[in-house]
């Protein structure tokens, strides 16, 4: 399946790159006012290619290499403008602060920087658009989809609204359309007839799954059948909860092959949360202060929360809120402090947890630990919720990233089966690169103070 095409990324990065070195040579050619020297470009370019090292680490946190959001134009200059700012703070730092180049270099930072950050944010703009463009020009290729419910229609906008996949669906069936063999026979003649090269198929429906092998015969064709839950996962990087069955969990969640990496996971959880835990104590003194003269009520709070195999953990935060609520369904008015705001902001309420984490309760990413009353309301109304217990919770998850709606301080049913699917896709794929990718990614979320 290639449903996304992977080299995608892969040619943005290379070009990203070129992008940054071709900026180079046009601003030393500025710098002198004509063709710079071999010596001049050799001098230069060990030093840039470490901060153009920085800058793409940048440009991947704000996701401008994600599968799914390199082809938004609108985006492009406000994302790049973010990034600009904070790869000027890092040049800075660099020249500044690196006693190496202090001074006795050829290398003249304050005119070369400002030239540089010019002359690269111009074209990583001329090239993104460029990108952008060639792909809007693709012709789309015809695709049928058999498939039905709310998965099914939020593919088909998906799909359908951008230029990038390559294909649209031209027609749509629900399960139900095929129940007999005319209406089987009237899909399979408009395949041939209209050389359709795409068909996508909900195999994990009852009704579809009597039917496969009347689609059998397409396999030696050039046509391409494709599991719609597969698409879908591989597009929104989460497993709708609706289409889960007890057999997907058995095929999906066992954790014999699994073992090497939590025992690895557990190592790098002490190891990154112990030094972490050391720097944070000078916040400890400054939230001391910030909450005494707010309100001057508790500096922490201590909630009971639901951990590996639904155990109960106790965990501590700074506290944000007025009072300590641990009931969900109270729907009391429990209201943010002014400190509060900014402690959530920044995440800082969130460091005493390192203890947690130091202590085995926690990791530092994995899904998010929730209140005992909220777990007991939602394992009544929402399939499967009790799977997201099978690993232990974490700082930091798969849903912090990209799920955008999170409840907070009451039940919402149809946001948390969301935010499971999300949930259950991390711990289907949960690896040492997808931890990476979700560490660089809360980066980015601090760095854009996106509390959630």
């Amino acid at each position: 399946m290639n449903v996304l095409n992977k080299k995608e990324p892969i040619l943005l990065f290379l070009g990203d790159i070129a992008i940054f070195y071709l900026s180079l040579i046009a601003t030393l050619f500025l710098r002198n006012l004509g063709t710079p020297s071999f010596a001049q470009i050799q001098e230069h370019v060990p030093v840039f290619s470490f901060l153009i090292f920085c800058f793409l680490l940048v440009m991947f946190i704000f996701g401008l290499y994600d599968t799914r959001r390199v082809i938004f134009r609108n985006k492009i200059p406000e994302i790049l403008l973010k990034i600009q700012s904070i790869n000027i703070f890092i040049s800075i730092a660099f020249f500044y602060f690196t006693f190496s180049y202090s001074g006795d270099s050829g290398i003249t930072p304050k005119i070369t920087l400002v030239l540089y950050v010019f002359l690269s944010f111009v074209f990583l703009m001329s090239w993104r658009v460029f990108f952008l463009k060639s792909f809007s020009l693709k012709k789309k290729t015809e695709a049928i989809l058999v498939a039905s419910g709310a998965p099914a229609e939020i593919l088909t906008k998906e799909i359908n609204a951008n230029p990038r996949y390559g294909f649209s669906f031209s027609q749509i069936f629900s399960p139900e359309d095929l129940l007999n063999q005319e209406k089987i026979d009237a899909v399979l003649k408009t395949i041939k007839d209209r050389q359709i090269k795409i068909v996508v198929l909900d195999m994990k429906n009852k009704e579809i799954q009597s039917i496969l092998y009347k689609f059998y015969n397409l396999i030696f064709t050039n046509i391409q059948l494709i599991d719609s839950n597969k698409m879908y996962e591989e597009i929104f990087y989460r497993i709708p909860v609706s289409s889960l069955r007890h057999g997907w969990f058995l095929e999906n969640t066992s954790h014999n092959s699994k073992k090497t990496f939590d025992v690895f996971k557990r190592l790098m959880d002490v190891m990154v949360a112990f030094p972490l835990l050391i720097l944070s104590i000078p916040f400890y003194i400054l939230v001391y202060v910030l909450i005494k003269l707010d309100d001057g009520g508790p500096i922490f709070v201590t909630q009971e929360r639901v951990g590996l195999k639904g155990k109960s953990i106790y965990i501590a935060k700074f506290r944000s809120m007025s009072k300590n609520e641990t009931n969900l369904l109270s729907g009391s008015q429990n209201k943010i402090t002014k400190i509060g705001k900014f402690l959530r902001k920044t995440r800082i309420d969130e460091l005493p947890q390192l203890w947690s984490v130091i202590k085995g309760d926690q990791s530092l990413i994995g899904p998010r630990p929730e209140l005992r009353s909220g777990v007991s309301f939602y394992e009544e109304k929402i399939p499967f919720y009790n799977v997201r217990h099978l690993i232990k919770p974490g700082l930091s998850g798969w849903a912090q990233i990209y799920h955008e709606n999170h409840p907070h301080h009451g039940v919402d049913v149809v946001e948390t089966t969301n935010k499971l699917s999300y949930d259950i896709y991390y711990i289907k794929n949960r690896s040492f690169v997808l931890d990476v990718i979700i560490a660089l990614k809360t980066l980015k979320t601090l760095l854009g103070r996106e509390g959630k």
